[in-house]
Parts: structure tokens; C-alpha cells; sequence
């Protein structure tokens, strides 16, 4: 994910949820592994959660007057380490 607009950053978030979607139904018809599909959709809750972080760091450097291009994505640990 870098240099991504964030019409980019919009896009990617719709094509995981779409993706989880997808997973969700799979599991519930029974055409996925419950081990495998609680994997794929911690690695989708990661790639989501960073998605939005930087989605928001693009938002708050534009707010601030900084170049949003600077936004860099989180490591999957920073991401998941933040408080709720």
C-alpha cells in the first residue's frame, strides 16, 4: 500500500470487507474449515485495521496542511496494539 490515494485506500477497504463477506458465507455453509477461517479473517482484520490508519493519517496531515502522500502504513503490531 503505498502511495495510495485515498480513493485507493476506499476501494481497498470495500474490496476486504467484500472479501470477508464472502468468507463469512463460506463458513456458515460449511465450505471452510473453522481454523482456516478464523486465520483468513484475523489477516483480514489486519489488513482492514491498517487500511483505516492510513486512511485517517492521510485525513489528519490534510487537516493539518502536511503532504498526505507522507502517510506511511502501520506495521500489523502498531495497528493492533492501539487502545480501543
Amino acid at each position: 500500500m503505498v502511495s495510495m490515494t485515498e480513493q485507493d485506500i476506499l476501494t481497498r477497504i470495500k474490496n476486504l470487507v467484500d472479501r470477508e463477506h464472502d468468507l463469512r458465507s463460506k463458513a456458515t455453509a460449511g465450505a471452510l474449515d473453522p481454523v482456516a477461517e478464523r486465520q483468513q479473517l484475523a489477516e483480514l482484520e489486519v489488513a482492514l485495521d491498517q487500511c483505516w490508519d492510513l486512511l485517517r493519517q492521510r485525513r489528519a496531515r490534510k487537516d493539518s496542511g502536511a503532504a498526505e502522500d507522507d502517510a506511511q502504513v502501520s506495521s500489523p503490531r502498531q495497528v493492533e496494539g492501539y487502545l480501543q
